[in-house]
This record gives structure tokens, sequence and C-alpha cells, in this order.
């Protein structure tokens, strides 16, 4: 893993996170996972999958995940996202598609999120493997740090952005946000133990759309 598999876009302003002591220590992990025969979640060619598909300069808005569904077959390195292949669709994406569906009135039926990405949503899992089995298998070993620098790259910017944070972990990620620059939506998890504390109703999608166009950016086209 090194700083030559991610895109050109950001290559320059996260090269450096590649020597820290963090980055190594978390290859190191990896190292001896797949030395052990643990099946790592997503495919390694897709770990920064988020960067690839979003390049730095054309991010518009940022949705925070935790991590990769640890379902094989299912995570492909964009949060929420699933392969288009995958049916039933994950809870939470099925929740996220109800409220789509109540705010804007879209109906999607495919789980793969690809071309929200390539309209400038940067979907990023805080955590970009799993345990085949295990979620939340990979946290605390150092990918938190290397998404954190993302975050400060994108807060640093110049242009406003809107980041999306569902649920404690996200908002609490989130807290380095410039709220006075970048329009900052926050509302409960779209996973079914917490959708109906205020995730149902929040109308992330128009709020997103109105913001964009306020700024006299093209607004996103949710209709998959």
């Amino acid at each position: 893993m090194s700083e030559q598999i991610l895109p050109e876009s950001w290559q320059q302003p996260l090269h450096g996170e590649f020597k820290q002591a963090y980055m190594q220590a978390l290859k190191s992990f990896l190292r001896q996972q797949k030395d052990l025969e643990k099946i790592i979640l997503p495919h390694s060619s897709l770990w920064f999958n988020a960067l690839n598909a979003t390049p730095l300069d054309q991010v518009k808005v940022v949705i925070l995940g935790q991590d990769p569904y640890p379902t094989p077959g299912h995570a492909h390195g964009l949060c929420f996202s699933v392969k288009p292949e995958v049916s039933p669709l994950p809870k939470s994406l099925l929740n996220i598609y109800k409220e789509l569906n109540d705010d804007l009135g879209i109906h999607n039926t495919s789980g793969y999120l690809q071309p929200w990405a390539e309209q400038g949503i940067l979907l990023l899992n805080s955590v970009l493997t799993v345990e085949a089995g295990k979620p939340n298998s990979h946290q605390g070993k150092g990918w938190e740090m290397f998404t954190d620098k993302i975050i400060q790259l994108l807060n640093a910017r110049d242009k406003p952005l809107v980041f999306v944070l569902w649920g404690s972990y996200a908002q609490k990620k989130g807290s380095i946000i410039n709220t006075e620059k970048h329009k900052v939506i926050r509302s409960a998890h779209p996973s079914p133990l917490s959708a109906y504390r205020g995730f149902f109703g929040s109308r992330p999608f128009s709020q997103i759309n109105q913001f964009l166009q306020q700024q006299g950016q093209t607004s996103i086209n949710w209709q998959l």
C-alpha cells in the first residue's frame, strides 16, 4: 500500500500520510491479517475507491460512513453503496432510499451509488477495510487518522461544501468542520435502530441541492 495507488488529484496532498508511523502500523496489521488468511473487505483494489470515484477538485458533498459492509460481495469502497448485483439491499440503504422518496419523490432500486460519487459526492467511510463477517473489526488500526486528514483537507478548501453526518459516530468525526464556511447536515443514522429518531423527515437530499444551487453549482441527480 503506497500513495502511488491514489488517484492523481489526491496523491500530492496525501502522500505524506504514507510515511507516518500510524500508516506503517496499519500496513503491518493488514499484512498480518492476510498472512493469517483472514478475508479483508473490500478487495485491496477498492480500498481507495471513494477517492478514485471523486477527484479532490470535484468534491461538492461529503457523506461520512463508518466502515465497509462485512458481507462478502457487498462493499466496493463507497460508504452505504453495494455492488450492482446485490439484493436485497442493506437496511440502512433501504432507509436512505425511503427518505429520498419522501423528500424528492425519487424511487431507486439499485444500491450501486457510483453515479452519485461521479457527480461530486465523496462517499467516505471512516475505516476503509473490515474482516468478513466482523463489523468494526478494523477500527482503531489507523484508518481513522487517514480519513481525518481527508476531512481536514476538504475543510480547508475555499469552496463551500456540504458535509452529511448521520449518527453520533459521523458527527464526532466531523467536529473539526468549519460550520461558518460549510453546510453541515446532521441527523440520526439511517440504521433501523435509529432512523425513527430523526433521520426520517430530515430531508437531506433537497437541502443538499438547495445549497449547491445557492452556491451556483450543479445540483445532484439522485435518480439511479
